[in-house]
């Protein structure tokens, strides 16, 4: 469970108290009540079992894969896959692969529904880089319509493991992946992805290009 399922919940209680004790209406003092069970099964946080194959790059968001697709960046081509999160899913953030953090930023923005493709371009969102054995992986936490907090638990030059938890998006949100564009591809179009647990994708491994020479 993520401490601010217990804040909300307690907050709300103090709410269902003094709403009964002031107005004496059962249906009145439930609706707070109703709302605190409902954050405290929001913010749950179960735990997974993280894949430990070489190569392997995990889905750092519970979620719908929406888009697969490789793209021009300033560090050259990469594959990006895109995960949609409703309310209705787990909203905890994993690393992807194990390394060292090397980017870390946050941009404001708009807060326009996270099934736009344009909200990766003007939506708040956070990029995190990490720089695993011998190639970067990177994901962006970005605001939907509904969400209106990320929360990264990370700094450049921390030390992460595949499937750590890193952050948090409050309520329906996305997260692209931007992987090595010679990354084996894993899963389909609306294939349904747990944070870190699912393989998205496989990072040849030197012996692998070896045997196939």
């Amino acid at each position: 469970m993520v401490r601010d399922g217990f804040l909300y919940a307690f907050g709300l209680g103090v709410v269902a108290v003094l709403l009964w004790w002031l107005t004496h209406i059962t249906l009145l003092a439930a609706i707070p009540v109703v709302l605190a069970i409902f954050f405290l099964w929001f913010f749950r946080d179960p735990n997974r079992k993280i894949p430990a194959e070489p190569g392997q790059i995990v889905s750092p968001a519970d979620g719908v894969v929406t888009e697969a697709e490789w793209i021009e960046t300033v560090t050259g081509s990469r594959l990006r896959l895109s995960i949609f999160l409703n309310v209705f899913d787990v909203h905890v953030n994993r690393a992807p692969v194990s390394g060292t953090v090397k980017i870390v930023e946050h941009r404001d923005g708009q807060f326009m529904n996270a099934m736009n493709p344009e909200s990766v371009l003007y939506n708040e969102q956070t990029l995190v880089v990490i720089e695993g054995d011998g190639y970067d992986v990177g994901f962006k936490q970005i605001a939907g319509l509904l969400a209106r907090r990320i929360v990264c638990n990370v700094k450049p030059g921390d030390r992460v493991e595949r499937g750590q938890r890193v952050g948090l998006i409050k309520f329906g949100s996305r997260v692209d992946v931007l992987m090595p564009a010679e990354a084996n591809l894993r899963v389909k179009m609306g294939a349904r992805v747990k944070g870190g647990s699912t393989v998205l994708a496989v990072v040849p491994q030197p012996d692998d290009l070896v045997l196939e020479a």
